[in-house]
């Protein structure tokens, strides 16, 4: 094997075990067996250029090709295809899968689900830096050169994966990489210079032993090389970069410290609301590709659109974001004090149901999520109550540890309110105390919200009506379109700018009118948590990521904190008592949402959709003019655009690998006829290494004029 294979290699090796450090991102590791595989025939391409020989720039150029060819023919079909021809194939396709994994990453919590944007670019990032290594280390010759790439790689995955693998032992391999690749490049470049000196031979050593390549001559003696030293020097650097950190208390929590019990990923899971903030993923949970379940229940409630399981309250609005305020916490009662502001009369009319829940082991959740208000809770472990907002927070269990929801199995007992809109409409002013704390502003809000309140609540008597306006205003009236990709700010300013834009998630509705209706005099927060989910034929039911939700909470004197739904979104109820007026329609099923096979007909005349409840025109079922969409021409054939696609594919792949000739052509012109005795020599070098004489810069000008005649047999 010649010096140069060996260098590639160990060079390809050296991407290999770096790459390593990329698997903890994550949920599988079958990529890196693809990744090696395509390395393995970049390198392969790249040896063969150099043997032909190819110029350098062309050797490299035939790796970039290759490798592109590999990864758009591995993922053909992976893509919905945005249109017709090789050129949508080869570029639009590939690029769609590319950003596709662009929002992956953005989307999954580490680790994230192997989906095919995420493979792509796990594949295609280790094949940019494995060609890097190969052109620094092999084509070029600078193999210490070459660990810049291994290092911004690995450091990107360290950084990336902190508390979710063992760096350690990431570290290891990628530094053994390099360093097999620095001895590799080392006794190629000893192997060069030919005889290596050593100490005088003694009587006992022969001539072949001393000189350090005659390990297995006569007499058997081993050879005394520097390539042996070599060894021994890279394993003792890279035991001392090992144990040195390691030594150091300074370092103790870095790269070689595994993640302890402070560390935000101790019993976290991947995709999961986070156990500090669920706002943070909650848009992460809503545009999911997994969508994976993270509870299931089973309850006699006999209204299942009403079973919300609800985490906590946000209550404190102070101009950035909305969140819980700190209160005390106290043991879990055996029965749960009742709802503040609820009166026997209300209270009289309600169902107690009993859920049983039962929690995924990937859902680290420090808030229990139960149906509110909930009256008791059996659940093991440890737990403390905060009675404000009537939720269960998990207790200390050690240092920085506390107690969370994954793989629980509890039961809930809850009230199923049913208020109706006489009660709400008549409710007296709130208590002062509630009325004061769950009506602060802060200073920064923008005018435009209160005033917006003002109009859409004009000529409104009393709180509910105001509510009910709110509500229908972003529901129904407002023009709001709903969108889980819109960034989702969360203080003054993108409330403002959400009343604007009119586009948004659930998180912007529920904000937005908490903000408004205090800017009313109604006390108001928002609670956070997930939609009924899905009912399944045991009777059981799902709920998943995509059912995550944020939703504002009203208070009603006689009542208490009420649900009310402004975010227009398929599947979700609107509450009873929030429609003064009985619906003349049924109520929605859950397929509504989908379109009908009558979609396409005329709308409806002014006066049915006048008379079509609330909760229909939100999901687009009362006669609204319906988009046309493109059919298209219909006419068969092949369309001129078609034809111009194939042409220009066949002129780029057929051009593409004579543009290092021309270029190389144009380089040859350019130096013979500028008449310097410098550049023509240069090109002269260039000539001679094009055909195989690489250029001996240790050689005067007459001896490489000789060589080159010797070498080219002119």
């Amino acid at each position: 094997m010649s010096g140069r294979t060996r260098v590639t290699i160990f060079g390809a090796l050296a991407t290999l075990l770096t790459a390593w450090s990329l698997a903890p991102l994550v949920e599988t590791s079958g990529w890196l067996v693809q990744a090696a595989l395509l390395l393995a025939v970049q390198a392969a391409v790249g040896a063969g250029g150099r043997r032909v020989p190819l110029a350098r720039t062309l050797t490299i150029g035939a790796q970039l090709l290759v490798s592109l060819l590999l990864l758009v023919f591995l993922f053909a079909g992976k893509a919905e295809s945005t249109g017709s021809g090789p050129l949508a194939f080869l570029v639009t396709d590939f690029a769609g899968l590319f950003q596709q994994g662009v929002r992956d990453v953005g989307e999954f919590a580490i680790p994230a689900p192997l989906t095919d944007g995420i493979r792509l670019l796990l594949l295609a990032g280790v094949l940019l830096i494995g060609l890097l290594v190969d052109a620094l280390a092999v084509t070029l010759r600078t193999a210490a050169a070459a660990g810049l790439p291994l290092l911004a790689l690995y450091s990107v995955a360290a950084g990336l994966s902190a508390g979710h693998g063992h760096s350690w032992i990431a570290f290891l391999l990628a530094g053994a990489g390099y360093l097999m690749m620095l001895l590799s490049e080392g006794r190629d470049r000893l192997a060069q210079w030919g005889r290596v000196f050593g100490g005088a031979p003694n009587a006992r050593t022969p001539a072949s032993a001393a000189s350090g390549y005659g390990a297995n001559g006569a007499g058997g003696t081993r050879a005394v090389a520097p390539v042996r030293t070599g060894r021994r020097i890279g394993a003792v650097a890279l035991g001392l970069a090992l144990a040195v950190p390691a030594a150091l208390p300074s370092l103790g929590g870095g790269m070689l410290g595994a993640p302890g019990e402070d560390s935000p990923a101790a019993g976290g899971g991947g995709g999961t609301i986070s156990a500090v903030n669920p706002l943070v993923s909650l848009q992460s949970s809503l545009n999911a590709q997994d969508n994976r379940v993270v509870m299931k229940y089973r309850t006699d409630s006999p209204q299942l659109g009403e079973q919300y399981l609800r985490i906590l309250a946000l209550d404190e609005f102070n101009g950035v974001k909305w969140e819980a305020s700190a209160r005390p916490l106290t043991d879990v009662p055996q029965r749960l004090p009742n709802p503040a502001g609820l009166t026997e009369e209300v209270r009289a009319n309600a169902v107690e149901v009993r859920t049983t829940v039962s929690a995924a082991d990937t859902y680290a959740q420090r808030y229990l999520p139960m149906p509110y208000p909930a009256t008791q809770i059996d659940i093991p472990g440890k737990w403390r109550f905060e009675p404000a907002g009537r939720t269960l927070v998990g207790d200390q269990l050690g240092k920085d540890r506390f107690q969370n929801v994954q793989g629980a199995q509890y039961t809930v007992r809850s009230l199923l309110l049913r208020p109706t809109a006489e009660q709400l409409q008549s409710a007296p002013a709130a208590n002062p105390a509630v009325r004061g704390e769950y009506t602060k502003l802060p200073d920064n809000l923008p005018a435009v919200v209160a005033e917006t309140a003002r109009r859409v609540t004009q000529g409104a008597k009393d709180d509910y009506t105001r509510a009910v306006k709110l509500q229908d205003f972003f529901a129904v009236t407002g023009g709001f379109r709903y969108d889980t990709k819109v960034s989702s700010g969360t203080g003054s300013q993108a409330i403002a700018r959400f009343l604007e834009d009119k586009e948004g998630f659930c998180v912007h509705f529920a904000f937005s009118m908490a903000a408004m209706s205090r800017t009313l005099g109604i006390p108001a927060r928002v609670a956070v948590g997930f939609t009924p989910g899905e009912k399944q034929s045991d009777g059981t039911v799902n709920v998943s990521m995509r059912d995550a939700h944020a939703w504002p909470e009203l208070y009603f004197e006689g009542v208490g904190w009420t649900r009310f739904e402004p975010t227009p979104r398929s599947g979700i109820t609107v509450p009873d008592y929030s429609r003064p007026e009985a619906p003349a329609a049924p109520q929605p099923s859950a397929s509504s949402a989908a379109p009908s096979q009558s979609a396409s007909a005329p709308a409806p005349a002014p006066s049915q959709s006048e008379a079509c409840p609330p909760e229909l025109k939100r999901l687009g079922e009362c006669g609204a003019p319906v988009a046309g969409s493109n059919t298209g021409s219909g006419a068969g054939g092949v369309s001129a655009g078609t034809v111009l696609g194939w042409a220009v594919a066949a002129l780029l792949v057929a051009g593409l690998p004579l543009l290092p000739l021309l270029w190389r052509r144009r380089v040859r012109e350019r130096r013979l006829g500028s008449g310097d005795v410098a550049a023509a020599w240069r090109e002269l070098g260039d000539c001679a290494w094009d055909v195989g004489v690489p250029p001996d810069e240790a050689l005067s000008p007459r001896g490489a004029a000789g060589r080159i005649v010797l070498l080219g047999r002119l």
